[in-house]
C-alpha cells in the first residue's frame, strides 16, 4: 500500500475509522523531509495494515496549525483514534519499524487506564 494524502477534509475521518494511523508532516522545500519519504513509503508498503498518511503543510496549514507542528519532518501515530506518538525529525528506517513495533504492541485501553488524569 503507498502512503495517502490527508486533508483538513479527511484527517479526522480517517484517524477515527482506522486501527493504527501514521501521519508524516512534510513539506516540499524541506530536505530532510525529501530525505525521510523513501523510507516512509517503504514502511507503508511493508505494512499495509496500517494507514500511511502524509499532510503537506503549506497545503495544510490550518491542519498543520491544529495539530501544532513547530518542526518539519514530524511523525504522528494514532490507535484507535488516539494520539500515541509525536516526533519531530527524520527517522532511519531501523528506528521507524520501532515505532511501528511499539504503536502495534501498545494496549491503549491499559494506557488510558493507567494515565494519571484518568477518570475512575
Amino acid at each position: 500500500m503507498t502512503t495517502t494524502t490527508l486533508t483538513s477534509q479527511t484527517f479526522a475521518q480517517t484517524v477515527e475509522e482506522n486501527d493504527i494511523v501514521l501521519v508524516d508532516f512534510w513539506a516540499a522545500w524541506c530536505g530532510p523531509c525529501r530525505m525521510f519519504a523513501p523510507v516512509y513509503e517503504q514502511a507503508a508498503e511493508q505494512h499495509p495494515e496500517i494507514v500511511f498518511g502524509k499532510v503537506d503543510t503549506e497545503a495544510e496549514r490550518h491542519l498543520s496549525e491544529w495539530a501544532q507542528i513547530t518542526s518539519i519532518p514530524t511523525l504522528m501515530a494514532f490507535k484507535q483514534g488516539h494520539l500515541v506518538f509525536s516526533q519531530p525529525g527524520a527517522l532511519p528506517a531501523a528506528a521507524l519499524q520501532q515505532v511501528i513495533d511499539a504503536v502495534v504492541d501498545l494496549d491503549v485501553d491499559a494506557a488510558l487506564a493507567a494515565a494519571p488524569d484518568a477518570q475512575q
